[in-house]
């Protein structure tokens, strides 16, 4: 037995293969490939706020509605005598039903150039009537109908040209499909 141990090699340690360079190159293609993952979302996330802000864009823009079929009540919120009658007759040549006519007697303080107060039910037609009146804020409150009142504040002006108010709403027929 002695002769057989002798006869055989003494085990060195394998030469030529070192695990660092192949483990290295592992790591590599892992950092590439998350950086690759990494601007792939990222992308796709910047579209989907794209979209995003286009669909609220279009949700903003008011519905085709027929005025007869919003009733709207005018209350004036600035020191301008008439105010009131003076939009009331104006919108009720524009086809609207007009409800109560007078002056703000909220306890709401009305700035800019006014406000669309609407219920639940009356949002598309608090929307439609702010294209007849631009800049106005739209507020929400506890009614339970669909009628909507239009405040006066102090910078209004005037309402919207049939034009303007034809092409505001005309923008939200070309909301993007799937909003």
């Amino acid at each position: 037995m002695t002769e057989r141990t002798a006869a055989r090699p003494s085990v060195r340690p394998r030469s030529g293969r070192r695990p660092l360079p192949p483990l290295i190159f592992l790591l590599v293609l892992a950092v590439a490939a998350a950086a690759v993952w990494w601007t792939v979302i990222r992308q796709d996330r910047a579209l989907q706020a794209e979209e995003a802000a286009a669909c609220a864009e279009a949700e903003e823009a008011p519905p085709a509605l027929d005025p007869g079929t919003v009733s709207v009540r005018i209350f004036n919120a600035t020191d301008e005598a008439g105010l009131a009658q003076r939009v009331s007759d104006q919108l009720g040549a524009r086809g609207f039903t007009i409800g109560e006519v007078a002056n703000d007697s909220s306890e709401r303080e009305v700035q800019g150039v006014g406000e669309v107060r609407y219920g639940s039910r009356g949002r598309d037609q608090a929307r439609f009537l702010g294209a007849y009146a631009p800049g106005v804020e739209l507020h929400q409150d506890t009614r339970a109908t669909s009628e909507v009142d239009l405040v006066l504040g102090p910078e209004f002006t005037g309402l919207a040209a049939e034009e303007e108010v034809a092409a505001a709403i005309e923008a939200g027929d070309d909301a993007p499909l799937g909003c």
